[in-house]
């Protein structure tokens, strides 16, 4: 018979401090430097070296943008809104854009999680370095690669509808669900990919699969009602649609299920964070 633990002893208070949510956050202020300069220096370095330098970071996306517009917008004819005619195409880009942006740091960060521990071995047998620091650099370089990419969504709008929506306040809130839900797989998945060497290429395949779940180059509505459930319970459908009521439409968040998705993703960071704490004491061994 297994004895439990008295709730007075050190044992409990250890375990106790190791579950806190506080510690997660009092963490992560201890190595706000330590993830700011690193976060920096992997933004200067993406580009380092390339001809085109940090044009690239805007090429990519408005090839992949000009691209989806033409199909889905030109030969599909999918439509936003109530209207039955066309969307208009610059119409259409934006809306795609301001969708894309938060799928885009989602893709990044957790496609990259997987092999953020194994491709930096030598930080593994310093007993001293934060490898929990990881998964957070590579979620500030994603977002801050975002920021870029609003403000070209938002020349887009003076230029096109030659305005700006005062809703732009909320965005940061806008982003935290998005920022959670990152910071979890984040944590969770550089450590399985530690032990599990093939999670990086299945994950991948996931992303790929889930862009198509959810409502990013489509509307929710062009889902049949019996099966957009399915779609709501995507967290990125709310994320996707916050970022485009602030950006585009002058409409609030979706306040009831931004913040039924902002607690339970805040929940899923915290377990990250302590599914890697407990699990990165078997790194060096693997490695």
């Amino acid at each position: 018979m297994t004895k439990s633990v008295p709730a007075g002893s050190p044992l409990f208070r250890e375990v106790l401090s190791e579950w806190d949510p506080r510690r997660t956050l009092r963490d992560l202020w201890v190595y706000r430097d330590l993830i700011r300069q690193l976060t920096v220096r992997e933004v200067r370095q993406r580009y380092q070296g390339s001809y085109l330098g940090t044009l690239w970071s805007l090429l990519t996306p408005l090839l992949t943008l000009v691209v989806y517009t033409f199909v889905f917008s030109v030969v599909l004819g999918v439509r936003w809104g109530s209207s039955d005619r066309p969307t208009p195409p610059a119409d259409f880009a934006l809306t795609l854009f301001a969708g894309l942006i938060p799928f885009n740091v989602f893709a990044e960060v957790v496609t990259r999680a997987p092999t953020l521990v194994l491709s930096v071995p030598n930080y593994v047998k310093r007993v001293r370095f934060p490898l929990e620091v990881l998964p957070v650099v590579a979620l500030g370089t994603a977002l801050a690669q975002s920021l870029f990419y609003g403000l070209v969504l938002l020349g887009g709008e003076l230029v096109l509808w030659r305005r700006l929506p005062w809703t732009l306040v909320w965005l940061p809130l806008a982003y935290l669900p998005l920022v959670f839900l990152c910071a979890g797989l984040g944590w969770f998945l550089a450590s399985v990919g530690v032990y599990v060497r093939d999670i990086g290429p299945v994950v991948a395949v996931l992303v790929h699969l889930l862009f198509f779940l959810t409502p990013v180059v489509y509307p929710t509505t062009a889902v049949p009602e019996s099966l957009r459930m399915f779609i709501y319970l995507n967290p990125l459908t709310t994320v996707v649609s916050g970022f485009r009521r602030v950006l585009l439409w002058d409409d609030g968040l979706p306040w009831g299920p931004w913040a039924g998705w902002t607690a339970l993703t805040a929940g899923l960071a915290w377990l990250g964070y302590v599914w890697f704490v407990k699990t990165r004491k078997g790194f060096i061994e693997v490695l």
